[in-house]
Parts: structure tokens; sequence; C-alpha cells
């Protein structure tokens, strides 16, 4: 995960949170699906992928994503990039994410 924005982008994660993959039960932060976070002249663009490139939620998640940030933000105009590179794996899940899939 990468940020260019650091006061935003902590905001814009945790805001992110917020958002539950329906298929894992898990925020798609700590799933590991946010790769990149900036800020550029009142334009928030996020960087996203899913966890395989038939997901059925993706749209659904895309939407989301876009309708929570510009809630949370609406001085700025949201863009979402879905990215497949590198591919999503479960390394990528943080360590509160792997507590929660193992039900600890």
């Amino acid at each position: 995960m990468e940020t260019q924005a650091p006061d935003t982008g902590e905001q814009v994660f945790e805001t992110l949170k917020y958002i539950i993959d329906p298929e894992v039960g898990i925020n798609i932060v700590d799933l590991g699906l946010i790769y990149k976070v900036s800020l550029q002249e009142k334009v928030l663009t996020v960087e996203l992928t899913l966890t395989t490139p038939g997901c059925p939620m993706g749209s659904t998640i895309i939407t989301a994503v876009e309708q929570i940030l510009s809630n949370r933000f609406p001085e700025l105009q949201v863009q979402v990039e879905l990215v497949w590179s590198p591919p999503w794996s479960t390394d990528m899940i943080s360590e509160e994410g792997m507590r929660e899939l193992n039900g600890v």
C-alpha cells in the first residue's frame, strides 16, 4: 500500500475499512485489495484489485469505494482504478485480516 498524500491517505484507508468484501467477510484494506492512494489537484485516486478477475462482487466493491470516498471527501473528485498487477494473493492480507479470517 502506497500513499502520496499522508494526511488524506490515512483517512482514506480508515474510511475504506468500512467496506467489507461480502464473500470473505474482511474489509478491503485488511484483505490487501487497496494498492495505492494518491491525491493530485483535487483528484483522489485509488488503485485497487480484486481477489480474482472474475470476482462477482467487483462492481459492487468499486461502487462502494467511489460512494464512501465521495461522501467523506466531497471537495475531491474520486477516481477508482482497477489494476491486476501485482496479482492479489493471500500474502497481501494484513495480520488483522488473518486473525479475522481464522476467527481468532
